[in-house]
Parts: structure tokens; C-alpha cells; sequence
């Protein structure tokens, strides 16, 4: 039996439950797995601090997996904090539709979006000048917009999918020109992928009406930002998404990988069995994946939709069954699409 051991950052609210689900999870696949478990919760920051950020960095550095719960930003953003420590500089969230969630979106969805997970305006809070006016500054950068594009047609030749790239280069002449530029030259180490331009506004228009057309969509850090959350809402939920988050090395392979859920602490149902699990689950199949253990995480996705497809999952989902017992539903199909144990 494989074994793998993987930094868990456990989070704030509905975190403990979540891992729980997790655990039920894990401990039925045949595979075993440690968990490195380090407290994120707002009340352990506070009192650690620098102290505890420095073991996560070394425990991620050493294992180079890790699984993140939903955390509180306060003053500083914990995830922020990782990037920067980590030097991730990209992140993969997919988005399908899943059969028995509800959407007023009728079209299937099955994007991959690639976001460059640094600069844009996001890495400037901006100031003000004088009274009235306020200015930040907007950045692109060569060595993130080669990681993404190398990332993405990777991905893309690996599934036989397209890439489109989307900016407003025709405006942002200098920024997104950057980015566009980058993202051309790259697509020459691959010539068997297909590679479309879209103008961003126009793109958000273009996957309303024919998301069909569009499998691996790369983009800046804002228009990553604004495009999983209106392709998620397209599929009916925001909470139900995961993404992964990767740093490379010097020669552009991937180093230290994080997976991490969408959705956020909920507080106000936590420890009562209603949260909904669907996002930590797809972020622990996601790390499946990228450790080569597809069997594994296809057969998760696979018992997780038809639980969900027979409503056996919980009730913001149209399902009927707590955290617990939509686990439990999820556990029960495994042995009907793991792969045989003594495969791994």
C-alpha cells in the first residue's frame, strides 16, 4: 500500500467538520495517508504568530502537498501569507456542472480555469492622493505569465483540451500586451494544442452562450477572480468548487502544491452537521491527481456526483442528509469505482 503524508492547514468554523469528512474519506481508500496537521484557527495565529507560519512554510516545503480548510481574515490574509511564503504563482479551479444541483444556467459547464495567482492590482492596496482621488499600481509579470501558460497547455495536451487566453490586451496595451505576448511565445513549445484569443468582456459573454466552446480558459489574476465566480454561479453553487494552487521550480516544474475548498467558515452553522463538504472533498480529489493517483481521485468524484445526482448530500444542494451522513453516502459508493488494491 502507497502512503503519502500531506501538510494539513486546518482553518476556522466549520474546518474540524470538514476534516472529519476528510478523514471518513481517506481512511476508505486503499492507500495510507498521514496527515501533518498544522492550526490556522484565528485564535492560534494570534497567539503564534510568526512562529507558526514558519512551520507551516518548513512542513510545506518538506512534503510538498498540502490540504487547506476555509480560514477568517482579520487583518492579514492567511492564504496571502502562504502564497508569498510559498511563491505560488498559480491557480487551477475547475468548474462543471454537477447533475442535481439546481441552476437557472441550462447549458453544461466543464471549464478549467487558469489564473496567475499574483500581481494585477491585487498586490497593491493603492493610496490617496490628496482628498478626492486614489491611485494603485497594476502589475504583470514575465516569469508568472510563463509558469501559467507552460501550466496550462501542459494540462491541456495532457487531456486533449484547448486553451483559450483572455485579457484586454487591445486596452491594456502594456500590461495585458505583456501577458498576451508571453502567452504566444510559449504556445510555440506547442504546436498540437489548440489556442484561441478572447477579449475578457466579450469572453464572460461567450461562455453564457456557448461554454462548449471553451475547455482551458488562462487568464490574469483579477479576471481569474471575477471568472470562476460567475462560472460557478453559472453551475448552480460557489460553495461547492475547489482549486489548487501551485509554485514551480527554476526550470518550471511543479514544486509545492496546496489544494483548498471555495467556500468560506460559515460560522453560523458550524458543529452542527450542516455544512457541506462537497468542496474539501473535490480539493482532496484534485490532490489525488496531482500525485499520479487518478484511480483514486476520479473514483471520489465519481461516488461524490451520484450521491448528489440521488440526493443523498446536504439540503443546500436540494439533498436531505447531514455532513456526516452525505460523508457516509460518499464512502459507501467507493468500493463501486475504486480501482483494485492491488493496483496501487
Amino acid at each position: 500500500m502507497s502512503k503519502l503524508t500531506i501538510t494539513e492547514l486546518m482553518g476556522d468554523g466549520i474546518a474540524t467538520e470538514l476534516q472529519e469528512s476528510v478523514y471518513s474519506v481517506a481512511s476508505a481508500m486503499p492507500m495510507k495517508f498521514t496527515f501533518e496537521t498544522l492550526d490556522l484557527s484565528l485564535s492560534n495565529r494570534e497567539k503564534l504568530d510568526r512562529k507558526l507560519f514558519e512551520k507551516v512554510e518548513e512542513s510545506m516545503y518538506k512534503n510538498k502537498v498540502a490540504l487547506k480548510y476555509p480560514t477568517i481574515t482579520k487583518d492579514i490574509s492567511p492564504n496571502a501569507l502562504i502564497r508569498r511564503m510559498c511563491n505560488f504563482s498559480v491557480i487551477l479551479r475547475p468548474v462543471i456542472s454537477i447533475k442535481g444541483i439546481t441552476s437557472n444556467f441550462k447549458e453544461d459547464l466543464f471549464l478549467y480555469i487558469v489564473r496567475i495567482a499574483t500581481g494585477g492590482t491585487y498586490d497593491d492596496p493603492g493610496r490617496l492622493i490628496g482628498q478626492d482621488s486614489a491611485i494603485s499600481i497594476r502589475i504583470v509579470e514575465r516569469k508568472p505569465c510563463q509558469q501559467a501558460a507552460r501550466f496550462a497547455f501542459d494540462f491541456a495536451r495532457n487531456k486533449s483540451l484547448r486553451v483559450t487566453s483572455s485579457s484586454k490586451h487591445t486596452i491594456q496595451k502594456v500590461t495585458d500586451g505583456l501577458f498576451q505576448s508571453v502567452v504566444e511565445e510559449v504556445h510555440k513549445e506547442y504546436p498540437d494544442v489548440v489556442h484561441n484569443v478572447e477579449l475578457f468582456d466579450a469572453l464572460l459573454a461567450k461562455i453564457a452562450m456557448r461554454p462548449e466552446d471553451y475547455d482551458v480558459v488562462l487568464v490574469l489574476n483579477e479576471y481569474g477572480d471575477f471568472l470562476s465566480d460567475m462560472a460557478s454561479g453559472l453551475a448552480g453553487s460557489i460553495g461547492t468548487g475547489a482549486s489548487g494552487n501551485f509554485s514551480f521550480t527554476e526550470d518550471d516544474e511543479i514544486d509545492i502544491a496546496m489544494f483548498d475548498p471555495s467556500g468560506g467558515t460559515a460560522p453560523d452553522i458550524a458543529g452542527q452537521n450542516k455544512c457541506n463538504p462537497t468542496g474539501i472533498l473535490l480539493a482532496f480529489g484534485m490532490l489525488l491527481d496531482h500525485i499520479d493517483c487518478y484511480d483514486l481521485g476520479h473514483a471520489l468524484r465519481l461516488s461524490l456526483l451520484s450521491a448528489i445526482n440521488d440526493g443523498e448530500c446536504t439540503p443546500d444542494i436540494n439533498g436531505r442528509l447531514g455532513t456526516r451522513e452525505y460523508t457516509r453516502a460518499i464512502v459507501d459508493r467507493l468500493p463501486d469505482y475504486l480501482p483494485d488494491a492491488g493496483d496501487q
